[in-house]
């Protein structure tokens, strides 16, 4: 690697980074916290079987989840404009994605809710709570913590994911990536830059994720002394009763 390339990438791994805190991680902000609302509501929706609602709900999530992504971007940033309705750029990208999204997290958030017995949910009735109060206080809390897991890993994946948005014009990190690639027609240095500073970043996402679910995870209680004595004993069946 010659000199000239290595300035090249020291003057440019700035500007990334900008970009990224700038442009990158605001949007997938966005994004992510739009999404999560969304698919929480497309998921209550279709727990609690609301006629009509459903199946509407459903014919979103079928088809955002059969069609790619890129196209539904394009669909609302280049195909709009012929309805007579222009958006910007960041603001497409921004509902093309939550849009997306929530489709996949509403079925990972429904399927979570309904992961909580049948049992506890009747017990809250027995003891007076309302559905809001066992929706508040037994079953989300429980759905949380089975859904996190999948839902920090969207969270990952929506950081890579983001940056589609160049394709419509959204200057953000591997777009500003593409603009110093082509003044100094150095495409593969440049481009291996923006994955070294994705994969940091994702690194660090991935390392947040595993200390948040061990703060997460559910207490085990421990065995008294007494108990795991008699099981390490055991204690032999009576013959000839």
């Amino acid at each position: 690697m010659n000199e000239r390339l290595w300035g090249i990438l020291i003057n440019s791994f700035p500007r990334l980074l900008l970009y990224l805190v700038k442009v990158t991680i605001p949007l997938t902000v966005s994004i992510f916290a739009i999404s999560v609302v969304l698919a929480f509501i497309l998921a209550i929706v279709q727990v609690l079987n609301i006629k009509g609602l459903k199946q509407l709900t459903r014919i979103y999530v079928w088809i955002f989840r059969g069609t790619p992504l890129i196209v539904q971007m394009y669909i609302i940033f280049y195909g709009l404009p012929s309805l007579g309705i222009t958006l910007p750029a960041f603001p497409s990208a921004v509902i093309a994605f939550s849009l997306n999204y929530a489709a996949y997290m509403s079925e990972t958030i429904r399927a979570a809710i309904l992961s909580v017995p049948e049992g506890q949910i009747e017990a809250g009735y027995m003891i007076g709570l309302t559905y809001g109060q066992i929706m508040r206080r037994i079953v989300i809390p429980q759905a949380a913590r089975v859904a996190f897991p999948t839902m920090f890993g969207s969270l990952i994946g929506l950081t890579k994911d983001s940056s589609l948005a160049a394709s419509i014009t959204v200057v953000e990190m591997f777009k500003t990536a593409q603009q110093i690639a082509s003044k100094y027609f150095e495409p593969f240095a440049l481009y291996c830059e923006a994955a070294l500073i994705y994969l940091m970043l994702n690194t660090l996402l991935t390392f947040l994720q595993s200390f948040l679910e061990r703060r997460l995870a559910w207490k085990q209680p421990k065995d008294d002394a007494g108990d795991s004595d008699a099981s390490g004993a055991g204690i032999p069946a009576a013959e000839g009763v």
